[in-house]
Order: C-alpha cells, then sequence, then structure tokens
C-alpha cells in the first residue's frame, strides 16, 4: 500500500522491502475479491496462492534473468515439479540429461512413473544423440504412440563433475523437434549465463544456493517468457503447495545487490585452488571447466561469461577412508551437503546428491568414493588453501 498522509509512514517509505509475514488478507468486500480473481486487478488473498515478497522477488530475478516472468517456489526441487505438473500430461515422456542431480533423477524415474510419465536419458554433450533421442520413440516403449518427449531438461553445469552443456544447440534440436528446453542454472546463477537468452523456454534455479548465497532459505525459482504459461505454473504452485514463505524471500532479497560480487570472487578463488590442488600430492584429478584437461573446457569458454564458477571436484587417492581423514583433519572446510555458502564448504557426493544412484551409475559418471565436491567461497584464497592442506598431508 503506498504510503500517504493517513499512514504511519507519512510520506516517508522503507529503503528495504517490508515482510509480509501474513498467510491471510482482508478484502473489503465480495466486488474487490471478483476484481483479483477474476480481472487480475492488484491484491492478495492467501499466502499459498501469492504474497508481496514472492510477487516482488520473482519480479527482480525475472529481470536478472532476461525473462518476462518469474514464480517463487519452496525449494529447487518445488521449481522442476511445478514446470513438469504444468506442462506434462499422463502418456507423455521428458528427456533429461544423463548428468543430473540424484533427486531430480529420482523425481523423473521413481514419482513420474506413477502417473504415468516415462522419463528417458542421454547424454547432452553428444548433440547427435540427443538429436536422435529426440527424435525416436521412447526406447522403454512407453510413451503416446510415437510422439517425442515433451520437455528437454539439463543442468547448464552437471552436478556434481561440473560438465558444461551447449544451451544453444540443445534449445535448437529440442525446438525442432516440438519439445520445450529446460535448464537448472543452479550452479552456473545469471551472473554466468543467462539460458533465456539462449533459447531456453524456463530456467530454475534453486535459491538455496548462490543466488542466496547464506544457507539461510530454502526456495526455488521458475521462470520463463511465455506469458501463456504463467498461470499454468501457479496453478501448480498453489495447487501441490509448492509455494515459498514471505522471510525467505526477504532473505534471498537482501542477498541479490551482492550476487554478481559473491559469485565473481568466488570464480576466482575457485580456478586458482582448481590448478593449485591438481599439483597437491594425494590428488588424483581435479575437474574444472577452466583446466586444459576438463572435456567442455571449449564450451564453457562460449557459455559462461565472465567465470567458470564457483563449484568443482577433486579425487583423492584413498578413497572414502581418504575423504573421511580430510573432514577430520580440516574443519574449517565444513562437510555441508548443499553448496553456495559465503564460505568454502565441502560435499560428498556419493553418500549424498547422488546416494540412491546405483554403483553402476556412480561408476559411469565417474562418481567415486574419493570424490569431493567443493562449493567455494569467498573469504581469501590463502585462507581456504591453508586450511584444505591440513586435510591433504
Amino acid at each position: 500500500m503506498p504510503p500517504s498522509d493517513k499512514s504511519p509512514l507519512g510520506k516517508t517509505k522503507p529503503l528495504v522491502t517490508p515482510i509480509y509475514q501474513s498467510s491471510v488478507y482482508s478484502i473489503p468486500d465480495l466486488d474487490a475479491l471478483d476484481a483479483i480473481m477474476n480481472d487480475g486487478q492488484p491484491g492478495f488473498i492467501y499466502a499459498r496462492d501469492a504474497h508481496p515478497n514472492a510477487r516482488q522477488l520473482g519480479k527482480m530475478l525475472a529481470q536478472i534473468e532476461s525473462a518476462e516472468w518469474g514464480v517463487i517456489t519452496g525449494s529447487g526441487m518445488a521449481a522442476i515439479s511445478a514446470i513438469v505438473l504444468a506442462t506434462v500430461q499422463q502418456g507423455q515422456r521428458v528427456l533429461a540429461s544423463n548428468r543430473l542431480y540424484g533427486r531430480t533423477v529420482q523425481l523423473f524415474t521413481q514419482e513420474l512413473s506413477r502417473f504415468g510419465v516415462a522419463a528417458d536419458y542421454v547424454d547432452c554433450n553428444d548433440l547427435k544423440a540427443v538429436e536422435t533421442a529426440l527424435s525416436r520413440p521412447s526406447p522403454s516403449g512407453r510413451g503416446v504412440g510415437g510422439e517425442g518427449p515433451k520437455l528437454l531438461f539439463v543442468e547448464t553445469m552437471s552436478n556434481p563433475l561440473v560438465r558444461v552443456v551447449d544451451i544453444a544447440a540443445l534449445a535448437e534440436l529440442a525446438h525442432d523437434a516440438g519439445a520445450l528446453l529446460v535448464v537448472d542454472n543452479t550452479f552456473a546463477t545469471p551472473v554466468l549465463t543467462k539460458p533465456m537468452d539462449l533459447g531456453a523456454d524456463f530456467v530454475m534455479e534453486s535459491l538455496t544456493k548462490m543466488i542466496a548465497g547464506h544457507s539461510d532459505v530454502t526456495l526455488g525459482l521458475v521462470c520463463g517468457n511465455d506469458a501463456d504459461m504463467l498461470p499454468a505454473i501457479n496453478t501448480a504452485v498453489s495447487i501441490w503447495g509448492l509455494s515459498s514463505n514471505p522471510f525467505d524471500c526477504w532473505l534471498t532479497e537482501r542477498g541479490l545487490p551482492t550476487l554478481d560480487l559473491r559469485m565473481r570472487a568466488a570464480c576466482e578463488n575457485a580456478r586458482a585452488l582448481a590448478d593449485w590442488l591438481a599439483e597437491q600430492a594425494g590428488v588424483s584429478r581435479v575437474w574444472y571447466p577452466s583446466r586444459p584437461d576438463h572435456p567442455d573446457r571449449a564450451i564453457a569458454e562460449r557459455v559462461l561469461q565472465g567465470g567458470f564458477g564457483h563449484m568443482l571436484c577433486f579425487e583423492l587417492e584413498g578413497g572414502r577412508d581418504a575423504v573421511n581423514d580430510f573432514i577430520h583433519a580440516a574443519p574449517g572446510i565444513p562437510f555441508s551437503p548443499s553448496l553456495g555458502h559465503a564460505t568454502t564448504t565441502l560435499s560428498h557426493p556419493a553418500t549424498t546428491s547422488h546416494r540412491y544412484v546405483s554403483p553402476k551409475e556412480k561408476a559411469r559418471q565417474g562418481i567415486s568414493d574419493g570424490l569431493i565436491r567443493l562449493s567455494v567461497g569467498v573469504e581469501p584464497l590463502a585462507a581456504i588453501q591453508k586450511e584444505m592442506a591440513k586435510g591433504l598431508q
């Protein structure tokens, strides 16, 4: 509500967006209710449907992502769920990268199958394989006749081994086949790339990670350019209870002004740390997109702008025991199975993000018991190296 002389604020207004910590709103009369619900007039009714903090944050993030609209959800997984619920019908199928966050795979494989939606997987770094998979019926024999996939789902930078995909090429292939391209941009953030500018139909982010940046919220984002899809996304968020809470939205908005600074500082640290790690005894391999031995370096140089990300992986020769020894010896690098905190943390994909992935699939992806995923923070590089050296002794 704009301030006025009758308001306690007078003609002043807060510099920071207020927290509208209300689950429900009072409405003047039935005509006002109809105007909000039927005619799209400004106003709010019930926070599960919409609230001011989510609406404000969605607008801000849509602008950052080069999208026409943004919808805030209760988590990154809720964002993926909202997209699927709004676009996919029983008997249709989803085509996805074969390098994804473990819970995303569980959603596609275990949960969607219960509703008659098939999921197939393809190496999205092999464009010929993607073209073939988009044009043929499901290998599983499911799906409506010979109908191709409804969605192609990829991660800009894969979790955990930071493989980078050619978003523009994938968008062209998907659209030629009548599919929508959905991009999980969580590792890159819009600071490094804007998939909407490269042809994506939907972009989702786990705001819990680098965008919020302080490990104190759980939120997700869906954004897009097709105005006709916005009501369907909003409906899915409301009916399935995928909505956000005002305080988390407020905290995330608080972090947006420093996102660019935080991301670029963390990227600089990660690049230097990756090269340093490659020279350390006991480290058998390092995965980081700027390194000459990374398989997608050329793609990363095109797709990522101003940095190669704050995420890297390294493998210890001693396997699980070496990882445990590292965790005990370097407590200043907390074992925290998430990412995007302001300071450096580590995770162990084999027992966290990919815990429920089969041993065969872990081996295919290169997720060994000695693999550590590092979310690099913005603290001084020398301080990170000093602490990590304790774990590598």
